[in-house]
């Protein structure tokens, strides 16, 4: 199984989580957006632990592509779920935790299917907010720190709320971002619903998928195949990066610890950097060249407005979370994994 690309990984994140892993056993699972970076990587880990530790922990993954999961989870003990989350539910039994990881998440998704980026930002979440507003289901909804908009020149914490232009077609990734997290609420509100909101800076790692076309995924494809990175713009803005393991160890932090109706940002602290130094790093660790080349109209549509976008994270690790992968740290591995990932498949 992919999953043993990262053991050593999993074996640092998993000491990490040492004081929190008994909550797991004999418990069961929901990973929406299973076949996506970060889901993926997260049910490898819960897999991992699962078998090491013998817990009983009933994993489902569900995706709208049965076929894409099936070739990532080829473990019995992973239950696949083929689900549209704007479709009627199927499949369903009890749970009790929910990571909703599923929403299109990258440039060109926003700029060609804005309409379907919203449906699935608002309809897939009301889908399971009403299948467990009468439960007793722990509910982590995965937001991000575009929902900060603009006009904000510091670290965002978990209280600010900046300007977005609602006119835009971008928007409709941080404003269905930002309704889902009211709707989040109004369960909790209205159902006494558990639920959690983890607002995720810039994620990256090995199991980015291939059709992602951010520019750290088009940047780390360009280094795996020994290509010059290419750059769409002077890539001054600066970014909060966080490795995919620290991610998932943040999300089970919050799953597993923290108080009903909190909001977390998930940031390393240690992997603040602009696009332009992200880009040089990983071109370093390829020994690739480093070029410049501006996008194209369709291409300028998708991305981001935001100048910087650093998120602070000490609300999280006040909760008990640390990071252990820095910027360098984390692009080496994912290099590393990735190179490994391509020659396994």
């Amino acid at each position: 199984m992919l999953s043993k690309l990262y053991d050593k990984e999993f074996e640092i994140i998993e000491q990490s989580l040492k004081e929190l892993l008994g909550k797991l056993e004999n418990k069961k699972i929901l990973i929406t957006g299973a076949n996506g970076l970060i889901g993926s990587y997260l049910i490898y880990f819960l897999d991992y632990i699962n078998t090491k530790h013998r817990l009983g922990l009933e994993i489902f993954a569900s995706s709208r592509s049965r076929n894409k999961l099936v070739k990532l989870f080829k473990n019995k003990n992973i239950k696949i779920i083929e689900q549209d989350l704007q479709e009627p539910l199927n499949q369903y039994q009890q749970v009790d935790f929910i990571i909703h990881l599923a929403s299109n998440a990258h440039p060109l998704a926003y700029s060609k299917d804005p309409v379907g980026t919203m449906k699935a930002n608002l309809l897939g979440t009301i889908s399971l907010l009403d299948m467990i507003k009468d439960a007793k289901t722990k509910f982590l909804y995965i937001s991000t720190g575009e929902i900060y908009g603009n006009n904000i020149d510091r670290p965002f914490v978990e209280t600010d709320l900046g300007y977005i232009d609602t006119k835009s077609v971008r928007s409709c990734y941080p404003e269905s971002k930002r309704a889902a997290e009211t709707l989040c609420m109004a369960y909790k509100e209205q159902y006494n619903t558990d639920i959690n909101i983890a607002r995720l800076c810039y994620i990256y790692g090995p199991t980015i998928t291939d059709d992602n076309s951010r520019a750290d995924a088009q940047f780390l494809r360009n280094a795996i195949n020994g290509e010059d990175i290419v750059l769409k713009s002077q890539g001054l803005q600066k970014r909060t990066y966080c490795y995919v393991a620290d991610c998932v160890s943040a999300l089970l932090t919050i799953l597993l610890k923290a108080p009903s109706g909190e909001v977390y940002n998930i940031a390393n602290p240690d992997s603040i950097v602009s696009v332009r130094e992200y880009a040089q790093t990983l071109a370093d660790i390829a020994n690739v060249a480093l070029k410049f080349d501006m996008p194209d109209e369709i291409e300028s549509k998708g991305y981001s407005k935001q100048a910087d976008s650093i998120l602070n994270s000490q609300k999280l690790i006040d909760l008990g979370w640390n990071s252990y992968f820095n910027i360098k740290e984390g692009l080496k591995l994912t290099v590393e994994d990735s190179l490994k990932r391509k020659s396994y498949d």
